[in-house]
């Protein structure tokens, strides 16, 4: 398990994890291990809170329902991944609470109860917590944002950690599935650029150079050819308000092309564990 930690003060941090394929369900590797001990580590939410790119709305929606389902939003894998459920009860007030929190900041947020937990939510959570004992709800990812926009959305959700509510942006630090080759072991080149400058803006705290990623960083179009996935980034670094202390979770990298890097924002965990390189495999 590798870890890199900057800082040591534990507050009120956000999380951005990277969800990978489903197969990391099955697969966990060591980005799940770093999940799992993370769990551990972290005090007891009250709720969390998660942000995925496999819930686009044109306005924000906020699941309500109080017994989330499993949903299987994929296709052509292994049946069993269609077996797994992750039981883990909504919390309806909290998610009002978070309606609230957006209309307040001029977002004008819908309740949805029919809303499940789709793989961006429930394949990180089942390592981090797996015994589905924190309640849990989603929040879309309104389709416009650009990176000040995220910034801004996930700052309009920072009150709900003063509730209780862990902030979760799940996304994928690389995600160029045009490049999927599912047996490949070497990391692309481009990927271990790619990350070592995002690795280095958030590890120096500066949250305006990672809004402008897509834009500033080597190989950006080519890792992220769509922004859905690089997205949740930017809304748990604008609901952790300062990125530091900033723990790196460096999970290696599947497939070639899709790094498994997390982080801890705005609450450094000292598990005590050794800093990773950034071109470790998963």
């Amino acid at each position: 398990m590798e870890m890199q930690t900057k800082h040591a003060d534990a507050m009120k941090p956000t999380l951005f994890v990277s969800h990978g394929a489903p197969t990391y369900a099955l697969e966990p590797g060591l980005a799940g291990a770093q999940l799992s001990a993370l769990g551990r580590a972290l005090p007891k939410p009250a709720a969390v809170l998660v942000v995925s790119p496999h819930w686009i709305t044109r306005q924000p929606q906020v699941a309500v329902t109080v017994k989330p389902e499993t949903i299987h939003d994929f296709g052509g894998f292994d049946d069993a991944l269609y077996d797994i459920s992750y039981p883990a009860s909504g919390h309806p007030e909290l998610a009002r609470k978070a309606v609230a929190v957006l209309g307040a900041a001029g977002w004008a947020a819908e309740e949805n109860s029919q809303r499940g937990l789709d793989h961006g939510a429930w394949v990180p959570l089942s390592f981090l917590y797996p015994k589905a004992d924190v309640p849990v709800f989603q929040v879309s990812l309104p389709h416009q944002l650009d990176g000040a926009g995220a910034l801004a959305f996930g700052a309009a959700l920072a009150p709900l950690k003063d509730e209780g509510v862990l902030i979760v942006g799940s996304g994928s630090l690389t995600h160029n599935l045009y490049e999927f080759r599912g047996g490949a072991k070497d990391e692309e080149r481009y990927v271990t650029e790619f990350v070592a400058w995002i690795r280095d803006a958030v590890t120096q705290g500066d949250a305006q150079r990672l809004a402008q990623t897509l834009q500033l960083a080597p190989h950006a179009a080519r890792a992220h050819p769509t922004a859905e996935h690089f997205l949740p980034l930017l809304v748990a670094a604008g609901a952790a308000g300062s990125l530091l202390p900033a723990t790196t979770l460096a999970g290696g990298t599947r497939y070639g092309m899709l790094s498994m890097e997390s982080y801890v924002l705005g609450g450094g965990i000292d598990l005590g564990l050794v800093e990773a390189p950034v071109g470790a495999t998963a």
